[in-house]
């Protein structure tokens, strides 16, 4: 579960509140039970650093051959087995 900021508009206090997010949002001060509290928009701390999956997993890698391109491609030539490739 999420954990949200929120600041109250009559004390001035900022305090967090652990809530699912389908629940509403809080509307009384747990300080000074004051109605006008605001919901914070702040940093989360979910960070990606580093290179990331696309620079370990994708970016260095050769793309497969399209269809046309294998069919253009020679065949692999083997020493030993010439029965196989039809040479």
């Amino acid at each position: 579960m999420p954990i949200y900021e929120y600041r109250c508009n009559d004390c001035g206090k900022e305090f967090e509140v652990l809530q699912k997010f389908s629940d509403k949002p809080i509307n009384k001060c747990i300080h000074c039970s004051g109605k006008k509290v605001e919901k914070l928009i702040s940093q989360s701390s979910f960070v990606l650093k580093g290179g990331g999956w696309y620079a370990s997993d994708y970016a260095g890698k050769k793309t497969k051959e399209s269809p046309k391109e294998a069919a253009a491609s020679p065949a692999p030539s083997c020493a030993g087995c010439p029965s196989r490739h039809g040479s």
